[in-house]
């Protein structure tokens, strides 16, 4: 006769995450990975005999609830010098002293030194295909700490399909190592009432039609190809909205719009905060997501929700997110961008096709299943899977 369930399973689990990358300020790094981190730890499963220890920066936004412990370093760790500090040498030392039986680092890096079984999470490896991106040392540090974690890790998180295969196919590492948890969509990314939509429009003095694209300004969002087709669009009374902060090198993008002649008709709304997102999304004919390379891309999937037509690239994980949704074009072509463009703006049938796809297309996508998944990754990294199937 088989043992209890029970028998097999410690009785208290203290697991320790590294959400460092949480910030409690507005601005971009409140951006893609910032609210992967946050929505997860707010849908891990409640599971009994098992409590969190939650290692974040002060005023992380994050107070967790009563099975999660928050402990704030006082390092100043938005800093990448502190943070690497605190990442290698601090938490190794706090595992022991917080007795932890499992660590999860959700920011590529976990410590070169520890005495407990590993998880971490890569997002993408953008530092490896668009290196010019980065500043050198936070690419080769990056480059060198990804690497060690995809060596020492007991299971590597992945937020997609495409950066699955990209992390098995750069580092060498066995795809039955690599576990896939993509991102959700919070349910504030709806269709909205038209009039609380117009209201806004006259906010901010948006006119009835304009293109949106939302992400950080900064090269691999491929936002210089986005302006050429932007030229090329035979429509000068719709303009582009760029929502996002400022990111490496963006710069270049400020130069581009006035090499091109487009000052009037691009506008940089800056960083928009999470809660008005969903009104940008509703009142935008269409959202434009040309980036050459992203993990996921949850854009797409938030305007997606609110019913937004989205135009995006064919590359990486983006045709995971957009699926069938979605209208494509080849990054590299800005013609082929602008010829979407203009079948999105002067087919009404179209647009409202996109419209009743979307939604669909974006429930697909839960945080509360993202949660679950990473709990079971956290039950497979401790060899529990295999003791409850004993």
């Amino acid at each position: 006769m088989a043992a209890p369930l029970s028998a097999h399973l410690p009785r208290h689990l203290n697991i320790g995450i590294n959400a460092h990358l949480l910030s409690g300020e507005a601005g971009y790094r409140r951006a893609g990975i910032h609210q992967y981190i946050y929505q997860v730890l707010q849908h891990l499963p409640v599971v009994d005999g098992r409590a969190y220890t939650i290692y974040a920066r002060q005023r992380a936004g994050w107070d967790g609830r009563p099975d999660q412990r928050v402990i704030a370093t006082p390092l100043p760790t938005e800093r990448r010098a502190a943070r690497i500090l605190w990442e290698q040498a601090v938490w190794p030392w706090a595992a022991q002293r917080d007795r932890l039986a499992l660590i999860h680092s959700m920011g590529f890096a976990m410590p070169h030194f520890t005495s407990c079984p590993a998880v971490v999470t890569i997002y993408d490896l953008s530092f490896v295909h668009y290196p010019e991106s980065f500043p050198a040392l936070q690419r080769r540090y990056l480059a060198t700490a990804t690497a060690d974690s995809c060596r020492r890790a007991r299971r590597i998180v992945a937020i997609s399909e495409s950066a699955r295969q990209d992390i098995h196919h750069v580092y060498g590492v066995a795809l039955e190592r690599i576990d896939v948890v993509v991102p959700g969509v919070s349910a504030a990314y709806r269709p909205l009432a038209p009039d609380e939509v117009a209201a806004f429009r006259r906010q901010q003095g948006l006119p009835e039609r304009f293109l949106l694209h939302v992400g950080t300004l900064q090269p691999r969002k491929n936002i210089s190809l986005l302006l050429d087709a932007l030229a090329q669009l035979d429509q000068p009374d719709v303009p582009l909205v760029l929502v996002g902060g400022k990111g490496w090198l963006y710069e270049d993008i400020f130069d581009r719009v006035l090499t091109l002649g487009l000052r009037e008709r691009v506008h940089f709304a800056g960083y928009v905060d999470d809660a008005d997102l969903p009104l940008w999304y509703n009142a935008a004919t269409a959202l434009i997501f040309p980036s050459l390379y992203e993990g996921f891309g949850l854009p797409i999937v938030e305007a997606l929700a609110c019913g937004t037509p989205v135009v995006a690239a064919n590359a990486s994980s983006l045709p995971e997110a957009g699926g069938a949704a979605a209208r494509y074009f080849d990054p590299y072509d800005a013609s082929a961008l602008a010829s979407e463009l203009a079948i999105v703006l002067d087919d009404a049938e179209l647009r409202a096709d996109l419209r009743q796809a979307g939604p669909a297309q974006a429930a697909r996508f839960s945080w509360t299943r993202a949660g679950l998944e990473t709990s079971a990754v956290y039950d497979r990294a401790l060899g529990l899977s295999e003791r409850r199937a004993a």
